[in-house]
């Protein structure tokens, strides 16, 4: 199978986000497995970052940070070596043939850019990074590199959906504590718990940084087995690991 390259058309420099479909990774880890925290084969992962690549941007060198749920966004100019990668959450690049990658397995992957500035931006939004606000940190790191905010277009990518995402009464007030609007991004689920919008917050907080286009791509990492990767669904089946996909965003050469 080969790798599935999921394109949003207001993108217009190389990216893609990318599922589990094709890789060479095998058993609960099937497919496209590109996370060094996970128990896969080095020499596996090494393979499916390749290709993930060479879907995309063939040539591109991948630049990737040590995610850790912050709002930190960092400037690359190329890749860290894999010790000394820093512990942020977004990056920006102006440089060409430097592909910026971002790891998900539920957490929504968001791709920035503005191409008349030639800038480009990844960010890892998780609940955590959301709330603090990981978005906002991407965009401004972008204005310090020529970005417009009124030029960029910004998609959110695949992440776990609000009917997959159950959570407590105590999740729900950290986001109406920091905004009583936030309550909106929450429903009740059947047995009366509710659940979160994550993709519809990430959007509101690319809304409210005056983003010149937002698209999201509503796909459930945690719905679709054969598609994606997710931690949550991992755990409800109480397997020993999970994968992690990737979705990159640079500029040509």
């Amino acid at each position: 199978m080969s790798v599935e390259v999921i394109k949003a058309g207001c993108l217009t420099v190389p990216h893609g986000f990318l599922g589990r479909r094709g890789g060479v990774s095998g058993g609960i880890l099937a497919g496209l497995n590109v996370g060094t925290g996970s128990g896969d084969d080095a020499e596996a992962i090494a393979e499916n970052r390749r290709l993930a690549i060479d879907a995309v941007l063939p040539g591109a060198e991948l630049a990737t940070v040590f995610q850790v749920h912050s709002g930190d966004a960092v400037h690359a100019t190329a890749p860290w070596p894999h010790e000394e990668r820093p512990r942020a959450d977004a990056l920006v690049t102006d440089r060409a043939g430097l592909l910026l990658g971002i790891l998900t397995a539920d957490c929504a992957p968001v791709l920035l850019a503005d191409p008349d500035a030639g800038v480009v931006g990844a960010a890892h939004a998780g609940w955590r990074g959301a709330l603090a606000g990981v978005t906002d940190a991407a965009i401004a790191a972008m204005e310090t590199l020529g970005a417009r905010r009124e030029r960029i277009a910004a998609v959110v990518g695949p992440c776990i959906g609000q009917a997959s995402y159950e959570v407590d009464e105590q999740f729900r007030a950290r986001f109406v504590d920091v905004d009583a609007a936030n309550a909106g991004f929450f429903t009740e689920a059947t047995g009366g718990k509710p659940q979160f919008d994550l993709e519809g917050y990430v959007g509101s907080r690319l809304r409210a940084a005056a983003i010149a286009s937002i698209t999201a791509l509503s796909l459930d990492t945690y719905a679709d087995a054969g598609r994606f990767f997710s931690y949550r669904r991992s755990t409800h089946r109480g397997e020993p690991d999970y994968g992690r996909q990737i979705s990159v965003i640079g500029l040509a050469p």
